[in-house]
């Protein structure tokens, strides 16, 4: 019996996610098939120009831009910021610092210390339950 292995493709919508893309700024030929495992590992190995250059200079999804700005998706939305930013545009919301801006960071910071507090607490009872079952 021959094994027939078919090849795993995805749309570009999700290459250009796992790129870390805005998909409307990819070239059409990018936006208009479909994106196979190997091409996907390939752009992430060697990426061609285009992508470099969207990689560095934009327009970035939100996710990136988030990230860029040290903040959550949802903090984005509630700073009003709702479409794709260039690095430029994300440069200067970081020059201006608005109040909005800080006060997402102050509540992502507050919630990174809070993530961390219940990771150390799940960490010690595990440790605990595991002292009393050696321990039994």
């Amino acid at each position: 019996m021959t094994s027939h292995k078919n090849t795993q493709t995805m749309k570009p919508a999700t290459a250009a996610k796992k790129l870390g893309v805005y998909l409307e700024a990819t070239p059409a030929e990018f936006r208009e098939g479909v994106v196979s495992r190997s091409e996907l590992n390939a752009l992430q190995a060697d990426p061609p120009e285009w992508l470099r250059e969207l990689r560095r200079n934009g327009p970035h999804p939100r996710p990136v831009v988030a990230a860029r700005l040290g903040i959550s998706i949802a903090g984005l939305a509630r700073g009003g910021v709702t479409e794709a930013l260039t690095t430029e545009q994300i440069d200067a919301i970081k020059q201006e610092n608005p109040e909005w801006l800080q006060k997402e960071r102050s509540t992502q910071a507050d919630v990174r210390k809070e993530a961390a507090r219940i990771k150390e607490r799940n960490a010690e009872r595990a440790a605990r339950r595991e002292q009393e079952q050696s321990g039994a």
